[in-house]
């Protein structure tokens, strides 16, 4: 049934800020879905609609035959021992999340015929201004992560942004990473000269006494489908990374490289768009979306960060062919992509069996 505009939206915000605000605190019932919509004026399905997408966060649980109670919480201290695994498939072939082949040929010839002998220039250091504004407005939509395209870095591919991480960071900074995570993630780390910790996770995320007790100045999360447990973060412990970051003087780098496929009917709350001190740098792929062969990732940078990246790094050259660059930045504009996106989701949505995780690029 089509939700009603953006009332559910509106309802599920100001729920969601009752709850975070300790309005509502950890364990108690919420009021029933009928309550709610009396109150607010709204039809109950528009209530359910909003409840719903608190259920899939995180900030409420469903009991049957009792209600609503509420599972946000500011700390979590109860250890989880067990891990439950993701199936993981690794396949190099045949993977549906990627761009079929006849939408991006038809993508190549328009970039062919628009762009002619400009494909042959070089790129500015940072990447093409058409992409970084494409990728820009497609997060402000996708994603509700509001930033301005000179915040935005292309690279060819998450290890390459992963070691240019580390020349804006530094090397005299201990990085912290999930456990298990995506081998490569400390592989190139190490390759960088780092300290890597290893912080063990439990069924929402890292476990908080092992958040506590690292030294870390840098944390990598991957909030989204941790690779290989498939482990999603809780809404509880998405905001407990951010006030890490805030409580240390650390930087979290957010790789939510497969959020886009995403059978949630609203995407998580991405811990750039929770944070408020500036402290998260964000870090996302096209080569799962898109096609493997496409080594091109971005990272957005917070503003003061992008300053001592242009003191930094902004001699070096961008990573990226002018040719790639456009050839996204023509799927993002001309809606190919966001229509390729949304017929993977609906084709898990309708799967009786999820797909299975794969691994990121």
């Amino acid at each position: 049934m089509p939700r009603t505009g953006g009332a559910y939206l509106a309802i599920y915000e100001k729920l969601r800020k009752q709850i975070t605000e300790g309005t509502f605190p950890y364990g108690t019932r919420f009021p029933s879905k009928r309550t709610t919509a009396e109150e607010n004026g709204v039809s109950v399905i528009t209530a359910e609609h909003a409840y719903a997408i608190l259920v899939e966060e995180g900030y409420l649980i469903s009991r049957q035959r009792s209600g609503y109670f509420v599972a946000y919480r500011e700390n979590d201290l109860m250890p989880v021992t067990q891990i439950k695994r993701a199936q993981v498939a690794s396949s190099l072939t045949g993977d549906d999340t990627s761009l079929p082949f006849p939408q991006y040929a038809r993508a190549v010839r328009r970039v062919l015929n628009t762009y002619g002998e400009r494909l042959l220039m070089l790129s500015p250091g940072e990447g093409t201004q058409e992409l970084r504004e494409a990728i820009a407005s497609y997060l402000a939509v996708s994603r509700n992560l509001h930033v301005t395209s000179s915040q935005i870095i292309i690279g060819s591919g998450a290890e390459y942004l992963y070691s240019l991480i580390v020349q804006l960071l530094g090397r005299n900074k201990s990085y912290a990473v999930e456990d298990p995570s995506y081998e490569k993630i400390s592989r190139t780390y190490a390759l960088q000269g780092v300290t890597i910790d290893r912080l063990a996770m439990g069924a929402d995320g890292i476990l908080t006494v092992c958040l506590e007790n690292t030294a870390a100045q840098v944390l990598h999360v991957t909030p989204f489908h941790s690779y290989p447990s498939g482990i999603t973060a809780s809404a509880s412990k998405r905001r407990e990374y951010v006030r890490w970051a805030e409580n240390h003087n650390a930087y979290l780098i957010e790789d939510d490289y497969d959020s886009a496929l995403s059978c949630s009917s609203k995407a998580e709350d991405t811990l750039f768009s929770l944070d408020t001190h500036h402290r998260v740098i964000y870090l996302n792929t096209f080569s799962k979306t898109v096609a493997g062969s496409i080594r091109v990732g971005y990272m957005v940078l917070p503003e003061d960060l992008m300053c001592q990246y242009q003191t930094k790094l902004g001699f070096m050259s961008c990573t990226v062919p002018v040719f790639e660059q456009l050839l996204l930045t023509d799927l993002l504009t001309s809606g190919e992509y966001v229509r390729h996106i949304n017929r993977v989701r609906r084709k898990r949505r309708s799967s009786p069996d999820p797909l299975p995780d794969t691994e990121k690029g």
